[in-house]
């Protein structure tokens, strides 16, 4: 492997690994705080994708499809958070089952009103080009979902540790009953939280169908890199989420390139070493 490809494969990493991020960052918020599971977060990325992908046929809006995937899903999030998950909550197999099924009708509604022939979002303009340096001619698109993840980061690290509201949620995650008892809505801070988490499943779903493309399927394959990445970095930990992504990026980059027929062992074997090693995952806490 020359220093050319193998930059280009790093650099393919790295932008996979923003992509999951988006996703994962959510999953994990939502796990961290309330506990749950979400198996209908890859759901919500599909759906996030297919509305995006709506938007700007009807717009031909790029931005605006972006912003209404993320709020639409954002809202389709506190519903289902309200509606549905606040029956079952603290009883874990209802909750990954009730999600899992949410998963699949997500799933079948999407293929019906959008049929099951993969779609590629089309990115505006100063987006579709590409860009070189270091003698290497990469698409601009890519390093823009660099962009998105590390602007994401930040703000969620601002949020969790910067704000009243980040300051509650860690005080949630410790102890809920505490919180509830000094007359803080412990219920409101869940229900706004799985709508932050939906929401950036949203985003993810708009920019993953213009970095991969939409089709039947691909929300349960992208879930289940996001759970691996959640796995690795740890429950609950905004950190953990940022290296498991540059891990399972990078991985998924050069075993695609270097030993396809490999894949899966070479995403699932460091999987298994760590949770060997530290159940809770590398920057995960032991409860």
């Amino acid at each position: 492997m020359n220093l050319e490809t193998f930059g280009l494969h790093l650099l393919n990493g790295i932008t996979f690994g923003a992509l999951l991020f988006l996703l994962a960052s959510g999953f994990t918020l939502i796990f961290g705080l309330m506990r749950i599971t979400n198996m209908s977060h890859g759901g919500l990325y599909l759906v996030g994708g297919y509305v995006g992908l709506t938007v700007l046929g009807r717009t031909g809006n790029f931005w605006l499809a972006l912003l209404v995937a993320g709020i639409g899903v954002g809202v389709l999030g506190l519903a289902i958070e309200r509606v549905l998950l606040r029956r079952v909550r603290n009883r874990i197999l209802p909750e990954v089952l009730l999600t899992l099924g949410l998963a699949f009708i997500l799933g079948d509604l999407s293929l019906a009103i959008w049929g099951g022939d993969p779609q590629t979002i089309r990115v505006p303009g100063v987006l579709s080009g590409s860009v070189t340096f270091f003698g290497l001619t990469y698409p601009s698109f890519r390093l823009f979902m660099v962009l998105v993840g590390v602007l994401t980061a930040a703000a969620l690290w601002f949020l969790q540790h910067r704000t009243m509201l980040g300051a509650i949620i860690r005080a949630g995650v410790d102890d809920g009953e505490m919180v509830d008892a000094m007359g803080i809505d412990i219920k409101v801070v869940f229900n706004r939280v799985f709508a932050l988490g939906a929401a950036l499943a949203g985003l993810a779903g708009l920019l993953g169908g213009a970095f991969l493309a939409l089709y039947p399927g691909a929300d349960s394959e992208i879930l289940l890199l996001a759970v691996v990445v959640v796995i690795i970095g740890g429950p609950g930990s905004l950190l953990g989420a940022i290296v498991g992504s540059l891990l399972v990026g990078l991985i998924d980059a050069f075993a695609t390139a270097l030993v396809p027929d490999l894949l899966y062992f070479s995403l699932f074997a460091p999987m298994v070493i760590i949770l060997a090693w530290r159940p809770y995952g590398l920057l995960g806490r032991a409860n």
